[in-house]
């Protein structure tokens, strides 16, 4: 948990802009409608913070200059706040197993399933990159792999009322971070053949930083999640639900480490060597599909 007094990261003084009421009126309304209909919503919710929400404005535009080596015109900027509604619009179907409505195509799983040989959970290291509600396809498809997601009690309530709103039915595995128990509720999980999932792009306080080149300026990303990751020993792997546009999504799964035999005294080297490598992954993964970062802060002056 967060220590009493830690400076909060710029993201985390950012207000929320949603309620439950407009939440659950905007499921209703996209549920009666279908997905195509009720996307004509979006484009005024994208009119809306391009030119009222300068703050995710300029953000959009500053990363959008570095992922695509030249100024951001105003129409990407569109596009990519516009690809943010779409995920999140997306969500509603998702959560409410409505995968004939997507063509979802799979990068790596072979390699996912061969580390999950004999039992064997896995850490998947993602980021607010695309939708994660996307990995929900790996339990249609491969209904004896669950998945659980490690995030914050704040985070936790968030989705909990999330799901309540969109679909009261749907079910979210959550170990709860910053719990006397949670390494051992992770550690279960792993034993148990479970896929564990983080998002690790962001940090809780302003101390757990290290800097790496991302996108061609230093960035912090946290360090913590990987000192767990060598303790917890497990395989891990970087995943991101890439939105490709119209109804089209690619889950990817890509090794960056296999952290089984970390020992004690290699820990710190290791936890460094492998966050260095899932920064490579992420900058390899913003420049091939641009419009699916999602970090509509200044995240390299965080």
């Amino acid at each position: 948990m967060t220590q009493p007094g830690a400076a909060r990261p710029d993201w985390r003084n950012q207000p929320e802009r949603s309620n439950a009421w407009l939440l659950r009126f905007m499921v209703r309304l996209s549920l009666l409608l279908g997905r195509s209909l009720s996307r004509v919503v979006l484009h005024g919710a994208t009119a809306y913070f391009v030119l009222f929400a300068p703050r995710a404005r300029r953000a959009s535009r500053d990363y959008l200059a570095r992922v695509l080596g030249r100024p951001a015109h105003w129409r990407e900027v569109y596009r990519h706040l516009f690809s943010f509604a779409t995920t999140v619009h997306d969500r509603v179907f998702l959560l409410n197993d409505r995968f004939d409505l997507f063509d979802i195509e799979i990068e790596g799983g072979e390699a996912l399933l061969q580390a999950m040989k004999g039992g064997q959970g896995v850490l998947l290291m993602g980021a607010h990159l695309g939708s994660f509600e996307v990995l929900r396809c790996v339990g249609r498809r491969h209904p004896d792999i669950r998945v659980a997601m490690m995030m914050f009690e704040d985070n936790a309530r968030k989705v909990a009322d999330a799901l309540r709103a969109i679909n009261p039915d749907a079910r979210q595995d959550v170990v709860a971070l910053g719990q006397p128990d949670s390494m051992i509720e992770a550690s279960r999980r792993l034993e148990q053949g479970q896929l564990v999932g983080l998002l690790v792009d962001r940090s809780l306080t302003r101390e757990d930083r290290v800097p790496h080149d991302f996108l061609g300026a230093p960035a912090g990303f946290p360090l913590a999640p990987w000192h767990m990751a060598t303790v917890l020993r497990a395989p891990v792997f970087f995943m991101a639900g890439l939105y490709l546009g119209g109804r089209r999504y690619r889950l990817v799964f890509e090794p960056i480490a296999d952290l089984r035999g970390a020992q004690r005294a290699q820990r710190a080297a290791q936890s460094r060597q492998a966050q260095a490598d899932y920064v490579r992954c992420l900058q390899a993964h913003c420049r091939a599909a641009p419009y699916n970062w999602f970090n509509f802060f200044d995240f390299w002056n965080a």
